[in-house]
Formats: structure tokens, sequence, C-alpha cells
């Protein structure tokens, strides 16, 4: 009969119409965005028009299918949000390239060759890349078992750029690069970042019950027993050294400010992070007393217009260029953000913030907190300590990222040398940032994909059922073993002697 058969086990939405949905927005404020720059800067649409925009909707309807087909219980809000923000980079970069030209020509200089090619370049590799980690990593707890390969891997490549010549390594003082003669750079600090996140998520699982052990009680504070601080140390002396020998403040705060992160995700105690920031600006302070670098940098911290023509000049033309944005900006392709030296990559907000206002970065930061929100969400859905760990490590560092180089740029903390994830110009960057996204999707999809169910069992009929037969204390109420039991039978209660 029809009413015997077991209901149907209800289904769990994919939210990959959501996701096409959101992406199709994304493409639409992106095409609408190129369409203003266009007819602002040239009067007319060029066919770098219809290269971006075709090459932009291809690229990211192939990344939907693949998230459709191998995550498909992924957060439907993460891969739209990452659209959007690279769409935007590529209308500024576009729009950057447009005014350089036009300078070029009224100069009476030859054409400088346009930036937007390349960045699509490295869309395409990084979306590549992308599709290769979803393919390839089925499973985010794989990774826990390279933690110590991935640690080690992750340290030789921040290493790198400072054991080779200066030649191929240093940009703007800062060793940071490997450099390819006639080809382009890498900066292989970004790719180091995800490969230590992986360690230090799989240290922590082991040894969090170790490191959570109480020690000595001090001002209403559990304290860490002294042998328990070596990846504290060990973190501070990285980001030290990499302050000293690369002179990169970005690098250095990015990576010390993950290992405290995720020591207190691990162990829940405020004493780590109290003793984490002390010893934080312990080593700032020794720092500013023993390198000129870190000097300069703070100075032009405290007053860009003082060396207004020298050290400061960057940092003076983008508090320019936010002043002249104001509240609703000058528009799209109405502005002169390329008055701004590095324009497309250290101060490409400044130059959003020119041309689209304070309106319009706080519509993309509000992009940015509904990535790192989905992210932190994933880690709290997760089911397993590892995946919590990751997630967590992966969301705050594109968190921590942004914060260092808006506050940088907006005169909140010293300039630091990082870029925006997925809107400024940069191959590197793009690259690591897919491939975090990408690590990103695999656990939202463990974390949101239902259960596997067990077959349910047949149930016996109610006349093939084994019955037993039970007898009745004469003093109370609970039934004991009587005989075995016997098929095809009722209880039958034992007479009671009053009867």
């Amino acid at each position: 009969m029809a009413g015997d058969s077991p209901a149907a086990a209800p289904t769990t939405p994919t939210g990959r119409g959501i996701e096409l949905l959101m992406l199709g927005l994304a493409a639409v404020l992106t095409t609408s965005a190129l369409v203003l720059v266009e007819a602002n800067q040239e009067q007319s649409l060029t066919t770098d028009l219809l290269f971006v925009g075709l090459a932009y909707l291809v690229l990211f309807a192939l990344a939907h299918l693949v998230v459709r087909k191998l995550a498909p219980y992924a957060d439907p809000l993460i891969l739209p949000s990452v659209a959007l923000l690279n769409g935007l980079g590529l209308v500024m970069i576009h729009r950057l390239d447009l005014a350089r030209a036009a300078r070029a020509e009224l100069l009476g200089r030859a054409e400088p060759s346009g930036l937007i090619t390349a960045q699509m370049t490295w869309t395409v590799a990084g979306l590549t890349l992308f599709a290769l980690v979803l393919f390839f990593l089925r499973d985010h707890r794989t990774l826990a078992r390279y933690g110590y390969t991935a640690g080690f891997v992750g340290l030789v490549l921040l290493a790198l750029p400072a054991l080779l010549p200066s030649s191929i390594s240093e940009v703007n003082g800062a060793k940071l690069w490997i450099r390819i003669p006639g080809g382009p750079g890498i900066q292989p600090g970004e790719f180091a970042k995800i490969l230590l996140i992986v360690f230090f998520a799989a240290y922590l699982v082991q040894k969090r019950n170790l490191l959570s052990t109480a020690g000595r009680r001090f001002l209403g504070m559990e304290l860490p027993r002294a042998r328990d601080l070596a990846p504290l140390l060990v973190a501070w002396g990285l980001s030290v050294g990499i302050l000293v020998i690369q002179r990169d403040l970005g690098s250095s705060l990015l990576i010390f400010g993950l290992v405290l992160v995720l020591l207190y995700t691990a162990t829940e105690r405020v004493s780590w992070m109290v003793i984490g920031l002390s010893a934080f600006a312990f080593g700032a302070a020794i720092a500013y007393q023993l390198f000129g670098h870190v000097r300069v940098r703070v100075q032009i911290w405290l007053d860009p217009f003082e060396d207004y023509e020298g050290g400061g000049f960057q940092l003076a033309q983008a508090l320019f260029g936010l002043g002249t944005g104001g509240v609703g900006g000058t528009g799209l392709g109405a502005g002169r953000p390329d008055l701004v030296p590095f324009a497309e990559s250290d101060f490409i907000f400044s130059s959003l913030g020119e041309e689209l206002g304070l309106i319009g970065l706080a519509a993309i930061l509000i992009v940015y907190l509904v990535l790192i929100t989905r992210g932190l969400r994933s880690a709290l859905a997760v089911r397993d300590s590892y995946g919590k760990l990751l997630a967590t490590g992966l969301a705050f560092s594109v968190a921590l990222q942004i914060f260092v180089v808006i506050g940088g740029v907006t005169r909140l903390i010293p300039l630091t040398g990082l870029t925006l994830p997925f809107l400024s110009y940069g191959g590197s960057s793009l690259l690591a940032n897919y491939a975090l996204v990408a690590i990103l999707l695999r656990i939202s999809h463990v974390a949101r994909a239902p259960l596997p169910q067990r077959p349910a069992q047949p149930r016996a009929p109610i006349a093939d059922a084994s019955t037993e037969l039970v007898q009745r204390p004469k003093g109370g109420t609970t039934p004991t073993p009587g005989t075995t039991p016997t098929p095809g039978t009722a209880p039958v209660p034992e007479r009671s002697d009053e009867s």
C-alpha cells in the first residue's frame, strides 16, 4: 500500500540558483561601470568594453559551473562577492589605462602598454587555479596530513626573496619578489600566507589541549606556561625577521596577527592576546629605534606633508584624492586618480574613493564584509576542529589584509605595501586569493552538505514479531524476565494470590 512506504527525505537546497542570480547582478554592475568609464573618458564605446565584458561573463559563468559540479552545497554568496570585487578592480585598472594613454598623447609620448590585458590574464590563471583546487581537494582535512610540509615550504617561500640578489628580488626597497627576466614577477609571500595557515591550523589542533593547560594565574588571567610559548615566539621571530631583512611591514603584521588569532581561537584564552600584543609592541619599538626604514614609514604616517616632494608624496596625493571624492565621488572616469603613484595596486582604494566617494567605498567594504562573514560562518558550521581553525585563519587573513591596506591609505596606521584582495593589480595576489577562496568553498560545502542517511531497516510484520512472557513481582510493579520468548503468544501476567 502507498501508506506503508516511507516518507521521502527532505532535500537540502544547494543555493546555486542564488549564486547564479548574484553573479548576474555582479555582471550588470561591472558592465555598467565599464560603460560609464568609457563614456566619460572616450566619449564613445570601444572594443575594450567588448573584450573585458565578454571575458568577465565567460570566466565567472565557467566558475559557477565548476562550483555547481564540484561543491554544490558551498556558500552561495562567496563567489559572487569575489566576482564583484574582481570586476570593480578590472574597471578601475581599465580606467587608469585610459588616463595614462590620454596623458601620453597630450605630452607627445608613446602610448604605454595597458595593464588590463595582463590583469585579465591573471584572472584567467586565478580562476583556473580555483577550479584545480576544488577538483583535487575533495576533503579539506587532507591538508592536515601535510601540515608540517606546508609550514616548511611556506618558510622557504618567505625566505627565498631575501636570499636572492637584489636585482631580481627588490622593488621599491622591499625584497619581496622573484622577477623573471623578460617575464612577470611573483611574490612568493602571497602563497606562503596560505601554507602557514594550513600549518598553524594543523599544529594547534594537535597541541590544543597542551596549549590550553592552565598555568599561573595573574591579574585574573590564566597565563600559559613558559614552555608553551614556542609557537608565539616563533611567529614573533619570523615577523621581526621579515621586517628587518625584507623591509616588509605588511607581511610581518599579517603573519603575526594570523598566528595570534588562531591561538586565541584554539585555546579561548585572553592571555595569549595580551602576551602577543605586548610582544608586538615591544618588537615595534625596538625596530623603530634600530632601523631607518621603519622610522621613515612612521614619520610619513605622522605627517605626510612634511616631506611632500619626497616620501610623503604618495600618501598626500591619496588623501587629496579621497578629499576630492567627498561623499558622492566625481563619477567613474571623471576624476584624476592617475595622479597618485601606484594607483592601480597599493592605492587603488584611494582611486575608487575619488570617483565613487564615501558611498561607493562603503558599498565595497560591505561586499568585503559579506565575504569575511560567510567565511567565518563556514568555520562555525563545519563539524571538525581542523576545518574550523582553517576557515577562521583564511577568512581572518582577508580581513586583516583589508584593515592593513585601508588603514595605511587613510592614515590610520603606517603604510605597509600590501594590496587589496581581488581589487588591486597583481598576479600573485589574484592567484593566492583564488586558491584561498576555493579552500573556503570546499569547507563551506562540507559544512552545508546533508549528512549521509543510513538505509531504513524493514520492520517485521506484527504476526511474526517475537513476544516475551514476563512476571510481575508480588510486592511491586517492575516487570522481571520470565520464561523464554515464545513466538506468536501474548504476555500473560501472573495471577495474584488474592484473586
